[in-house]
C-alpha cells in the first residue's frame, strides 16, 4: 500500500486556500444525460500524496494547464477489474518518450497508486484518469524550466451517453475540423493538446448530433472526437489504419480480438463519408464510449436504422470480457 508521508519532489503547489468542500459529479459528456451513481467527494492521488478533491490543486505555472505540456489515459474498470491496465500504461509510456517526457516513477509504483486511488475511493466500477504534466516552470516556451513532472489520478464513475443512447444507436455529423495531421501533432500521442477534438465536439453539439466524424486532409474518416469508428459491409467489418489519423484505441484493438473470436475478418482501409452512408452497420469504440452503435450519420439512416446483428454480438462479447478480465483491484 502506498503511504501519505511521500511529497511533491520539488513541484510548487499554491497552498490551498480553506474553504467547504464541493461534490464531484461523475463525469457526463452531455448535460442531458446523468450517472447512475451518486456525487460524492473524492480522494486525488497528487504527487505521491492521496489528498481530498478540494486541495487537489496544481500551479498556475505548470505547463499542462499553460501549454497542453502532458499526456493522459482515460481507463476503465469493471468489478473489481481494471480493463487492459498493461496495455493503457505501455500507451502512456509510449506518449511519454514520443514528447521527451520522463514519468518520475516506474509503472510498478504507478500501478499501485492507480489501484489504490480505487481503493480509497471505494469504487468497483469506473474510470480513471491519469495525468502527467510537463510540471511547474515559467511562462517561457522551453520545457527545460520545467524540473520535474506531475503526476495526478481520478478514480470516479463516468457516462456519456444515457441508456436509451446506448440501446438505440448515436447520431453522428462530419464536422468541417479536419483531424491534426502526424506530421503536425501525431494522434499517436495522447497529448494534453485536446483542442482539435473539443473543436470537433463544438461543431456536434451544433448540430445536435450526438458525435462528429473527423476527416484527415485527404477527405477520408480518421475518427471521431473521442472514438475509433468500424462500419460493416456485407459480413465484413472495415476501420480506418492508424495511418489515417485514428488513435491507436485500446478498445480498438480490443474489437479486433472480439471479431477474430467471432469469425469476422477487419480490413483496416481508408473509409469515406459515402462508406458510412452505405454501411449496413457502424459502431465506435473507446474506452469511455465503450462498443457504440451508429444508426444515423448526416442525416442518413445507416442499414435498417436500428443496431445491427455484428454490432450486438460485439457488444456482448465487450461487456463479458470486461466482466471477466484484468486487474484485481482489492486482492
Amino acid at each position: 500500500m502506498l503511504t501519505k508521508t511521500s511529497t511533491v519532489g520539488g513541484a510548487v503547489i499554491d497552498k490551498p486556500e480553506t474553504r467547504a468542500k464541493a461534490p464531484l459529479k461523475p463525469a457526463v459528456d452531455n448535460q442531458s444525460k446523468t450517472a447512475s451513481a451518486p456525487a460524492r467527494d473524492l480522494t486525488i492521488y497528487l504527487d505521491g500524496k492521496f489528498v481530498p478533491e478540494a486541495d487537489a490543486k496544481v500551479s498556475v505555472f505548470d505547463h499542462g494547464l499553460l501549454y497542453g505540456d502532458g499526456i493522459f489515459e482515460g481507463i476503465r474498470f469493471y468489478n473489481g477489474r481494471v480493463f487492459r491496465l498493461e496495455e493503457h500504461l505501455e500507451r502512456l509510456w509510449d506518449s511519454a518518450r514520443s514528447i521527451c517526457l520522463e514519468i518520475p516513477m516506474g509503472r510498478g509504483e504507478m500501478t499501485e497508486a492507480l489501484l489504490e486511488t480505487i481503493r480509497r475511493n471505494d469504487l468497483r466500477e469506473g474510470y480513471i484518469r491519469l495525468i502527467v504534466t510537463r510540471g511547474v516552470g515559467n511562462l517561457g516556451l522551453n520545457p527545460v524550466q520545467c524540473k520535474r513532472p506531475s503526476v495526478i489520478i481520478i478514480a470516479t464513475t463516468i457516462a456519456l451517453y444515457s441508456k436509451e443512447v446506448c440501446e438505440k444507436g448515436l447520431t453522428v455529423v462530419t464536422c468541417a475540423t479536419r483531424r491534426t495531421g502526424a506530421a503536425a501533432l501525431n494522434p499517436a500521442v495522447k497529448s494534453l493538446n485536446y483542442l482539435n477534438n473539443v473543436m470537433a465536439r463544438i461543431e456536434a453539439n451544433l448540430a445536435g448530433a450526438d458525435e462528429a466524424l473527423m476527416l484527415n486532409e485527404a477527405g477520408n474518416v480518421a475518427e471521431c472526437t473521442a472514438d475509433n469508428v468500424f462500419i460493416i459491409k456485407h459480413g465484413r467489418i472495415f476501420t480506418p489504419p492508424i495511418a489515417a489519423g485514428a488513435l491507436r484505441g485500446i478498445t480498438r484493438s480490443v474489437a479486433f480480438d472480439i471479431a477474430a473470436e467471432l469469425g469476422i475478418k477487419i480490413t483496416e482501409t481508408d473509409i469515406t463519408r459515402h462508406d458510412v452512408f452505405v454501411a449496413d452497420e457502424c459502431f465506435l469504440t473507446g474506452t469511455a464510449a465503450e462498443v457504440i452503435p451508429v444508426v444515423k450519420a448526416d442525416g442518413r439512416t445507416i442499414g435498417s436504422g436500428k443496431p445491427g446483428s455484428i454490432t450486438t454480438r460485439m457488444i456482448a462479447r465487450f461487456r463479458e470480457m470486461t466482466r471477466a478480465t484484468g486487474t484485481p483491484i482489492f486482492e
